[in-house]
C-alpha cells in the first residue's frame, strides 16, 4: 500500500506594511490608549489591522482599560462597599469577558496568534491531516 504524499505550500516572509500604524483614538482613556500602543503595532505588522478591524481594537482596548480602571477603584475603596460587593467588581468582571472575546477576535491569545502567522519552517503537515477531514 503506498501514501499519499503531503502537499507543500510556500509560505511568504510577512513584509512591512507600507502605511503607517494608525494612532489611538483621542477618546480612549490613558490606560486604553497604552493598550493601544502595545497591540496595535502587532496587528499591523500581521497585517490585520485593517479598517474594519480598527473599531474591534478600538471596542478591546477601551475593555481592557476598563478593567485597569476598576483595578484602581477597587485598590483604593476595597472590595466590599458598604456591606456589599463593590460595583466596580461586577464592572470588572464583564469587561474582563468582553476584552477576553475580543482579544480571541482580534488573533490576540497565543492560540490564535501562532494560527495568524505564517512559520519559518512551511508546513508542518505531516501527511495524515488530509485523511482525518
Amino acid at each position: 500500500m503506498r501514501g499519499r504524499k503531503p502537499k507543500l505550500e510556500v509560505v511568504e516572509p510577512i513584509s512591512a506594511p507600507s502605511n503607517p500604524c494608525p494612532k489611538a483614538p483621542s477618546w480612549l482613556s490613558a490606560h486604553a490608549k497604552a493598550v493601544w500602543r502595545k497591540t496595535a503595532p502587532d496587528l499591523h505588522r500581521r497585517h490585520l489591522l485593517s479598517e474594519d478591524v480598527a473599531a474591534t481594537l478600538e471596542h478591546y482596548c477601551h475593555q481592557v482599560g476598563l478593567v485597569r480602571e476598576c483595578e484602581e477603584i477597587l485598590q483604593r475603596e476595597g472590595q466590599v462597599l458598604e456591606g456589599k460587593a463593590h460595583p466596580a467588581g461586577r464592572i470588572q468582571a464583564g469587561a474582563i469577558k468582553e476584552a477576553r472575546l475580543l482579544a480571541a477576535e482580534l488573533a490576540l491569545t497565543p492560540h490564535r496568534k501562532a494560527a495568524s502567522m505564517p512559520t519559518d519552517e512551511g508546513d508542518q503537515d505531516d501527511g495524515w491531516s488530509d485523511l482525518l477531514a
